[in-house]
């Protein structure tokens, strides 16, 4: 049997204590603390299989549990770190709520909560500024080439006209070119918050939990360690955990693990991931890690959702008007090119019979013809009008695609045990029984 003296007078043997304590082995020969280092990696190798031995719980406030412990645990899926810790109910203990009723429902505790374990909520990132979307705008190829003429036909009408007559084509020209860009830009601007509040309302999910020995409902985002939460199918996990009780209870974890296959859950494997969805059965779980603690919350925390998506009839005007626009400077191209022949050939000539050239304001007014893009820009504010008559009849409009899918919509398809619900009931008779009369 090894003990803790042969380590410390230089014996072959260690004892239940790390052997690298320079304090008490420095004086050791080498080959010594080799096998030293060899024997007491066997030791932990036996005593813990994955190679980590678990803390002990670490109290932080008034919990028996730090946070960092129970990310580890749960990230980890580790089975003998919860057994140390007392199983599920030891983890209930340490974390100041039942199994049966929950967590006290008073502020000043679900408040503790948060500050010791955290929120579930993570940091979004902001979207575009008004500035960005004007920048964006501004580097259409057709407004880049308006915006390098507007300042060459300003020059050249002043030049030619005087100040008070040779602004015209110039300045309707830029007039143009901030008109396109402000209304593209604000539009787009506009669409970005309105896809912002879709979201922020899709992730406010309503979900049961148990507090104070009865069920209420809350938003996922008020979720705080140590509630017992109820799953049932077609459930959204809402922070990572542990089962405590369920009935052929299996989690779709594809969204995490990106494997296809259901989990099912039970206590050879009780972790359950935020994020993932409920499968099949119900079941009971512990909220263990909340937030930027999970998985789900650091990953959404990382990335930002792409609000730019065009919808399928914006995809087409801008064909066209990426047609029309070069079709016009073609034009333009070809106007110039005949107007130069004429003017070398000397048949461009004015009342006193001198030779003169106007094709400048004739190539850039061919030019200005060929802005379509404001056109496109009908089909967003015709959305944004759509999306507030739907929103009257409590439909939420996620994709500004569907009003154009359901507006040229002609006939619905279902399979033969398919069902259309309107979650609606009415009453077409109703019947009062007496013993003599019928109504």
């Amino acid at each position: 049997m090894i003990n803790r003296m042969d380590v410390e007078s230089g014996g072959e043997s260690a004892g239940e204590y790390d052997p690298f304590d320079i304090e008490r082995t420095k004086s050791a020969p080498f080959d010594k603390l080799r096998k030293w280092r060899a024997a007491y990696r066997f030791q932990q190798a036996g005593m813990y299989p994955n190679g980590i031995p678990p803390l002990s719980p670490i109290p932080i406030g008034d919990y028996g549990i730090s946070p960092g412990q129970l990310t580890t645990m749960t990230s980890d899926h580790d089975l003998s770190a919860l057994q140390i810790f007392g199983g599920v109910k030891g983890l209930a203990e340490k974390l100041k709520t039942s199994l049966d009723k929950g967590i006290h429902e008073d502020d000043s505790n679900i408040l503790d909560r948060r500050n010791v374990f955290g929120s579930n909520t993570y940091p979004r990132k902001k979207g575009q500024s008004i500035w960005r979307f004007m920048l964006d705008a501004s580097r259409d190829t057709t407004l880049i080439i308006l915006m390098v003429a507007a300042p060459a036909s300003l020059a050249l009408g002043i030049k030619t006209h005087g100040i008070k007559a040779g602004w015209y084509d110039g300045g309707s020209i830029a007039l143009a070119v901030i008109i396109v860009i402000l209304v593209t830009a604000i539009s787009d601007y506009k669409q970005s918050l309105q896809f912002q509040n879709l979201n922020e309302e899709k992730q406010n999910i309503q979900l049961e939990v148990v507090r104070g020995g009865r069920r209420v409902e809350i938003s996922i985002f008020d979720i705080v360690v140590g509630d017992v939460i109820p799953l049932k199918i077609g459930d959204q996990v809402p922070a990572d955990g542990v089962l405590i009780s369920g009935h052929s209870l299996a989690i779709d974890e594809s969204s995490m693990t990106g494997e296809s296959k259901i989990i099912t859950k039970d206590d050879k494997y009780p972790f359950l991931m935020s994020g993932c969805m409920v499968a099949d059965g119900y079941g009971t779980m512990l909220a263990t890690s909340v937030g930027t603690n999970t998985e789900w919350g650091s990953l959404m925390s990382s990335i930002s959702e792409d609000n730019s998506e065009e919808t399928p009839l914006q995809v087409r005007l801008n064909g066209v008007a990426t047609f029309i626009g070069i079709g016009a400077l073609m034009v333009a191209v070809i106007v110039l090119i005949i107007l130069l022949a004429r003017f070398f050939t000397g048949h461009t000539k004015d009342e006193d019979g001198k030779v003169e050239f106007v094709a400048g304001q004739t190539n850039v007014g061919d030019a200005v013809n060929g802005v379509f893009k404001i056109f496109i820009k009908v089909v967003t504010f015709v959305g944004d009008a759509a999306d507030g008559v739907i929103q009257i009849f409590s439909v939420v409009v996620r994709r500004l695609s569907t009003c154009e899918i359901m507006g040229s919509a002609t006939t619905i398809c279902s399979d033969k045990t398919g069902t259309l619900t309107l979650n609606l009931v009415k009453y077409l008779t109703i019947f009062w029984s007496f013993p003599d009369h019928v109504f």
